[in-house]
């Protein structure tokens, strides 16, 4: 809606979490938070972005809500003549089939904006994670809530350097980032794949040969190596119309920073160039523009 202040990551939900914590390390061992709720008077969130619960962890913790109860209270708000679940649809999921009667929760009044916002953080603060689950949360931090690198990296414990890098690996292609997502590549050989010129190639090869990330690192250097030329190349410059590894990180980093796709045109020999910014859809403009005016 034009003229709506985006709402940051403020004291506010730095509040909320340090609320959590505090009911976590209460005197009593257990997260009493502000009430006990009968379970069947509280339902999950229907715009949840979390929609697949593995089945072995969440076994797990219902063995452990079994032997030491439910530590950690859920976040909910009032909905109806019950209410909703904020953050913690996992708990209650897992106190259901250990037969809990109720449960611990923080009562707060957030509306659907602030809703999406805590379970968009609550996702990231996973401890099993992908890295880019991980970075799919920053992303949509970025381009719904408008939060910068450094507010995100300020408010939820992490360096800025660690989100910029996991942003990054999103404008690898996308098989690449199956090959992440499922365990097959690490963030860390993902990350010396982006400056290659076919980083789907040489990721089958790092795959194949369970190379290391320094051997990774090594084989892109030698694949981005200047192409010899041979005499029907005369009067061509080495590698004519691609790009260096410094310009290819340069695109990666602004694309990261402004959620849009950077390309960059330098003009051999000289000074000048030409940066291109291309969007998707309209909100991506939108966002774009606050973000260039510091709006």
């Amino acid at each position: 809606m034009v003229g709506e202040k985006k709402r940051g990551l403020g004291r506010g939900l730095s509040a909320l979490m340090a609320d959590v914590s505090e009911a976590v390390d209460d005197d009593a061992g257990q997260g009493r938070g502000d009430q006990q709720i009968p379970i069947e008077q509280i339902h999950p969130n229907p715009n949840q972005p979390r929609k697949q619960f593995d089945s072995a962890p969440l076994d797990d913790l219902v063995a452990s809500i079994k032997e030491k109860g439910v530590l950690q209270p859920l976040i909910v708000r009032p909905s109806g003549d019950g209410y909703e679940i904020v953050a913690g649809e996992r708990r209650w999921r897992a106190a259901q089939q250990a037969q809990l009667h109720s449960l611990p929760v923080l009562v707060r009044d957030f509306d659907d904006s602030e809703v999406l916002e805590v379970a968009i953080i609550e996702n990231i603060q996973r401890a099993d994670l992908n890295p880019i689950e991980e970075a799919a949360g920053y992303r949509q931090l970025m381009e719904r809530f408008g939060h910068t690198q450094e507010k995100m990296a300020e408010a939820l414990g992490k360096s800025r350097s660690h989100i910029a890098n996991l942003l990054r690996l999103l404008n690898l292609p996308e098989t690449i980032q199956k090959y992440i997502s499922d365990g097959s590549l690490t963030a860390g050989h993902a990350r010396a794949l982006i400056t290659a010129r076919d980083p789907e190639a040489l990721a089958k090869k790092v795959i194949a040969g369970d190379l290391s990330v320094r051997a990774t690192e090594a084989l892109v250097k030698k694949a981005n190596a200047p192409v010899a030329v041979y005499p029907e190349s005369f009067g061509k410059k080495p590698g004519a119309g691609e790009k260096d590894a410094d310009t290819r990180a340069l695109e990666a980093d602004l694309s990261a920073a402004t959620g849009v796709k950077v390309t960059l045109t330098h003009k051999p020999d000289g000074e000048s160039g030409q940066l291109t910014l291309q969007y998707d859809t309209l909100e991506q403009l939108d966002d774009l523009c606050r973000k260039l005016s510091g709006g």
